[in-house]
């Protein structure tokens, strides 16, 4: 069964790039432009991976990675941003986040993390 990775983020290059790349991997993968598309997508499927913006128009990343934690769906999530310095410290209680990435990223570096968490 193919792995499905939710990409959220409110930038469409980014939506596009990374659902590309994650899809030429060979994973399914879902895309939402906030945090409540973002909520609705991991109440119809089942998500391996999340990776979501910081900053997002509605409800941010760390809301709904906080809201999930609490209603026991804690998913394994990337978090990217271009003011990683400034939130950081707020993900250190966020058990399910395992990256932080800084924009621009090395997709490259990205696809391998990705392959990693993932692999069966």
């Amino acid at each position: 069964m193919k792995r499905e990775i939710l990409v959220v983020d409110d930038e469409i290059g980014i939506r596009l790039l990374l659902e590309e790349l994650m899809g030429s991997e060979g994973f399914k993968v879902h895309t939402a432009q906030n945090g409540k598309e973002a909520l609705e997508i991991i109440n119809k499927h089942t998500i391996d991976l999340m990776m979501i913006d910081y900053k997002l128009p509605v409800m941010d990343g760390i809301e709904v990675i906080k809201q999930l934690e609490k209603e026991n769906k804690a998913i394994p999530t990337i978090i990217m941003s271009g003011l990683t310095e400034n939130f950081k410290d707020s993900t250190y209680e966020l058990t399910s986040v395992k990256k932080v990435l800084s924009k621009p990223f090395d997709v490259l570096e990205v696809r391998e993390f990705v392959k990693q968490l993932l692999a069966d």
